[in-house]
């Protein structure tokens, strides 16, 4: 080895020790918090990016060196990891797709099987192990189906050669990883007719958009950032991205309207050559973010995720803020503590028999844990009263299952004409709590705000189907399937599977129900008894979509169910919405009457009972 190739090596080594050095810091730093960690995201991408430059440019000598492939393999897969992790930090989907970049590049490349060698060393096989899950993950989130496919082929051909080499390993989590991808994409199949991300081509009525424009509030409120937590044993995941949260995070962002999600590497070229990618080259582009960015769409709601969180986890995220920067007054951390502490001292608990007794009538809550009964794995509506000094928008989801706890809390900032900083909406969202949560237990929160008036989503206390036993009830809420994919879950109720020879009648339903919310909005936003609650966000296009999907989601089950039955499987509202677009009003009745009748199922539904 020469003194100048040596030199080479020298410096590319400490150059990987410097960015996996400040790598390392960044890893695990969790998505929310009061501490603001731009600086040190900022100085590892500077690392990497340095890192990749250097090895590109001397690319020759380090091959003559003894890089091996695999090593430019790690250096991309982790330059991906920092994408994926900036985007669930801050929901911008450009962090994504070049992730996604990334990691597409290292497979095309083939830069874990380069050699003969790399296959039999254990270390390169759990990198590679490790990438593929990585990457599998990515495109789930992108909805690339035919990626994740190709993915998982690789990916158990993986696991199974690696049993097979390395026979004196255990395997055992790897195994699992595969598993819960099968069972993870059998869930989500047959149910992706359009995008859940906000899609200006579908979620955008024109006819309506005028009264929406016109519409007006004495203040108006807009979604600015959410927490997704989801506690479940048996809920359907991968890694930690559960489907009810994977559902989600789709349906809280924008649909680039661009084509940028097919945009390719392109290849530089060197002295009019294309390069030769055979050797380790690792030839990526990292300035692709103006390339990437869709003007035409706004910036992305932030969202930080928390998989199977205690309650003073929830809680203490809540008190600091959910996105990264976020900052809560002194006297809001002890309006909470007093207020859990007050709880808390008040009751008069025991146990008899195995049961839990109470004299108070905080006897009601959200349960967190696999096992026990520890005061810690209990949420009480007294504890969410300290956060209704600003808007708080509840939706809780709960099957009485005792089975999964998945919940979301949305924050949304308030816009004037003249302010940028205004108050902060709190918004909710508790997916499946392990409660029975009726309205009148509901009251112990609604009526004892402390400021402002809360918003409240009620699901059915159980789901409903036309053929339960076809249905896992693990595979994800049927209340957050309406409110995330309302026609998919409209067809899974009624026993229907979307097939791709039935394009057009799908399509055909989608545009019914498109028509009646662009119908809804026009006597929404006409109506004047609307209660305040509703107004200030009913122009918000996020929220505004939920609120169409409950309204379908309640009418859809209250025509579909029992009427003696109507109690276990209605969802509710708090405030009242108004009476124009009740259940039994004529412009909603008649559009489920022409969904049922679309797809021949009228016979199962009970609308001469209206």
């Amino acid at each position: 080895m020469s003194e100048d190739n040596d030199l080479t090596l020298q410096t590319f080594r400490a150059l990987v020790e410097n960015a996996d050095h400040k790598f390392a810091r960044v890893r695990d730093v969790p998505a929310y918090g009061r501490v603001n960690q731009n600086h040190f995201f900022h100085k590892v991408f500077k690392a990497y990016t340095r890192l990749w430059k250097y090895q590109q440019e001397n690319r020759a000598k380090l091959i003559q060196c003894g890089l091996k492939r695999w090593e430019i393999g790690e250096i991309a897969s982790r330059i991906g990891q920092l994408y994926f992790g900036q985007y669930m930090r801050a929901s911008e989907t450009r962090f994504l797709v070049e992730a996604y970049v990334f990691y597409e590049a290292i497979l095309s490349r083939r830069y874990f099987e380069g050699s003969e060698a790399s296959s039999k060393d254990l270390g390169v096989r759990s990198k590679e192990l490790r990438f593929y899950a990585r990457f599998l993950l990515v495109s789930l989130i992108l909805n690339r189906t035919e990626m994740v496919k190709h993915l998982m082929d690789r990916f158990v051909a993986l696991v199974d050669d690696c049993k097979s080499n390395f026979r004196d390993t255990n395997f055992k989590e790897w195994k699992q990883v595969v598993q819960e991808i099968v069972r993870f994409t059998k869930a989500d199949m047959g149910f992706s007719i359009r995008p859940m991300r906000y899609c200006a081509t579908f979620d955008s009525h024109q006819a309506s958009l005028p009264y929406v424009a016109r519409f007006h509030a004495k203040r108006v409120l807009k979604f600015h950032d959410a927490l997704l937590a989801s506690y479940h044993r048996n809920e359907v995941k991968f890694a930690e991205l559960t489907l009810d949260v994977y559902r989600m995070i789709q349906c809280l962002e924008w649909e680039p309207s661009g084509s940028f999600y097919q945009k390719r590497i392109v290849r530089p070229k060197e002295n009019g050559d294309m390069i030769d990618h055979s050797g380790a080259s690792g030839i990526i582009d990292m300035n692709l973010a103006a390339d990437m960015t869709d003007p035409s769409i706004p910036s992305n709601p932030t969202k930080a995720t928390l998989y199977r969180p205690s309650v003073t986890h929830v809680i203490a995220v809540r008190k600091t803020g959910v996105n990264n920067g976020g900052s809560s007054k002194y006297s809001r951390h002890k309006a909470l503590s007093q207020s859990s502490d007050e709880l808390n001292s008040g009751m008069s608990e025991s146990l008899n028999n195995g049961k839990r007794e109470s004299s108070c009538h905080h006897d009601n809550y959200l349960w967190f844990g696999s096992k026990g009964n520890s005061g810690s794995n209990n949420l009480y509506p007294g504890d969410l009263i300290p956060f209704t000094r600003k808007p708080l928008f509840l939706i809780i989801d709960s099957d009485n299952s005792h089975a999964f706890k998945a919940g979301y809390i949305i924050t949304f900032k308030e816009e004037f004409q003249c302010i940028c900083n205004g108050a902060l909406l709190n918004f909710f969202i508790n997916l499946s709590w392990n409660v029975d949560l009726s309205e009148d237990r509901v009251e112990e929160l609604h009526g004892a705000e402390r400021g402002e008036t809360a918003a409240i989503f009620l699901s059915p206390l159980r789901p409903t189907f036309k053929n339960p036993a076809d249905v896992n009830v693990h595979n994800g809420s049927q209340f957050t399937f309406f409110l995330t994919a309302p026609l998919s879950a409209f067809c899974q109720m009624i026993g229907l599977i979307p097939d791709e020879s039935d394009t057009d009648v799908y399509n055909e339903a989608e545009n019914i129900i498109a028509n009646a919310f662009s119908e809804w909005e026009v006597i929404l936003c006409s109506s004047t008894i609307m209660d305040l609650v509703w107004a200030q966000i009913i122009t918000d296009p996020f929220l505004r979509r939920l609120i169409l999907r409950f309204i379908f989601c309640r009418s859809v089950i209250s025509f579909f169910c029992p009427p003696e039955e109507s109690d276990l499987h209605l969802p509710l509202c708090l405030p009242h919405l108004p009476t124009y677009v009740a259940p039994n009003s004529e412009a909603v009745r008649s559009v489920v009457v022409q969904l049922a009748k679309h797809f021949d199922v009228a016979d199962s539904f009970h609308f001469s009972n209206t």
